[in-house]
């Protein structure tokens, strides 16, 4: 039963992709609730533009904010599925930008102003609840954007995805980005360091050997937990 399982994950998942996602996640949360602890207490900055303010707080996107994180798991896999040289780019590209959000988490705090919710009505009541459980810091440059911004360039060149999911991804992507606002979760300035991020780190990744030092390590790695 045990084996009969295995395979079924590796048909979803190469191997050699499981322990490099699940770094992925862990890393994620390290970037993101890490510096939060760090930074508790420590002055943040406003980064909002005046365009921000004409931005409309629509509650129902967040249903939009939320389908996010179905996308990313969907899509992240697709990407480590391609090949292993593929995966190693797509995730290495992704823990060195984690990264960097963490420093600059650290380096320089920013958070917003959120609008007054109402109290009645089923979407008020969903952003209500996100308002409670994620905290208005850790904003620039948008972990929310810069992945979804993942999802799609990781895809984007590969002929074996078909187009219209490959359009599709990137035109959720672009829901992910509006809805960041339109939920006041995130400013301007936030999408755009979240979309930089992510393609300069991927464009950095397919050029440099940081892939190949990348894929070293977790092959090595993968080694010592087979034995």
């Amino acid at each position: 039963m045990l084996n009969k399982t295995q395979r079924t994950l590796e048909r979803i998942l190469p191997r050699y992709a499981w322990l490099p996602l699940l770094v992925t996640l862990a890393w994620n949360s390290v970037a993101y609730y890490g510096s939060r602890l760090i930074t508790q207490g420590w002055p943040h900055h406003l980064v909002e533009l005046p365009l921000d303010q004409a931005i409309p707080f629509v509650p129902w996107t967040v249903s939009i904010y939320y389908a996010s994180f179905v996308f990313w798991v969907v899509n992240y896999i697709l990407c480590a599925r391609l090949s292993k040289e593929r995966a190693y780019r797509f995730l290495s590209a992704d823990l060195l930008a984690k990264t960097v959000c963490l420093v600059c988490f650290v380096a320089f705090p920013t958070t917003n102003i959120r609008p007054v919710v109402g109290d009645t009505g089923f979407w008020n009541g969903v952003m209500r609840m996100l308002y409670e459980i994620d905290a208005a810091d850790n904003l620039f440059p948008s972990i929310h954007c810069l992945t979804s911004w993942f999802c799609y360039i990781g895809l984007r060149d590969v002929e074996t995805i078909p187009r219209w999911y490959r359009t599709c991804s990137f035109w959720m992507a672009v829901a992910v980005f509006i809805s960041t606002l339109t939920t006041k979760q995130h400013v301007i300035v936030d999408v755009i360091g979240g979309v930089a991020l992510a393609s300069g780190c991927y464009w950095l990744a397919g050029r440099t050997k940081m892939p190949l030092y990348y894929g070293r390590v977790f092959d090595a790695l993968g080694g010592i937990f087979k034995k």
